[in-house]
């Protein structure tokens, strides 16, 4: 299966990320030039999930994120990527699904079943990410008997719970950096093929996280070296979907990835 790039693009002042934040004027350039450097998926977010990050109502994330989701649906860009939305919240994910957005981003894994409700009712594909926590307190010092076993269960019961709503297309993110230490996150992404008995794609995304500064001490903008290892041994292990900041960069090293296999 060929590996799919999910570029980001945030339309919020506090990402973690300077470079991957944007604003309505400055959108459609942006998605026109993920487009251009061969993403196959656009993630669009406007509420950050950095540790220590603040909740915002829906009605403020929908009134951050509307004017792009309108300039998506008005290019029809849609039609060149495939579009998610980072979000948990209905109110957002229904307006999303309206403009030709065709996957939900959940980084509470399916918690509300409104959420369930709004893809069923526009037959949405789900990506369930786990998280120990909330992005207020999940790098508190999280602590897991066994982070392996723990994820796998949870994955089988929140798509036991997608079932049930009838959703279809599923796709399974283990959640790098949401309520894991490196020693945690390391171990997913070397077992990432232990997941794949779910039979659903597994999307990892490692991009510029702060488990690279740990490894190999260095700023969000110096990381792409180490996010590139991350996410190739993560592909190496049967990950399928890769949702990250540096589109272009991405595309040529899983291509050459693949080619050498």
């Amino acid at each position: 299966m060929k590996t799919k790039i999910m570029g980001i693009l945030n339309i919020t002042k506090d990402s973690f990320f300077e470079d991957s934040r944007t604003n309505v004027l400055e959108a459609k350039s942006k998605i026109e030039k993920m487009l251009q450097d061969g993403a196959d998926m656009i993630d669009i977010g406007a509420l950050s999930s950095r540790p220590g990050s603040d909740a915002i109502s829906e009605e403020e994330e929908l009134k951050r994120v509307r004017d792009v989701l309108d300039i998506v649906k008005k290019n029809r860009f849609y039609e060149k990527a495939i579009f998610s939305l980072d979000s948990y919240s209905p109110l957002c994910l229904d307006y999303a699904l309206n403009c030709g957005f065709k996957i939900i981003n959940d980084i509470t894994g399916l918690s509300d079943d409104n959420v369930c409700m709004v893809a069923k009712k526009h037959k949405a594909a789900v990506c369930i990410m786990h998280m120990k926590g909330d992005p207020k307190s999940m790098q508190a010092d999280p602590v897991y008997e066994d982070v392996i076993k723990d994820v796998d269960e949870f994955f089988e019961q929140r798509v036991e719970k997608a079932k049930s709503f009838d959703i279809k297309n599923i796709i399974l993110d283990v959640g790098i950096g949401f309520g894991k230490n490196l020693e945690h996150n390391i171990a997913l992404i070397k077992s990432h093929s232990s997941f794949l008995y779910f039979g659903y794609p597994l999307l990892i995304g490692a991009s510029r996280k702060s488990m690279i500064d740990k490894i190999s001490p260095s700023s969000v903008g110096e990381r792409l070296p180490g996010t590139l290892a991350i996410h190739m041994e993560a592909v190496r292990n049967g990950a399928s979907i890769v949702r990250c900041h540096d589109v272009k960069e991405h595309v040529q090293a899983i291509r050459v990835f693949e080619a050498l296999q």
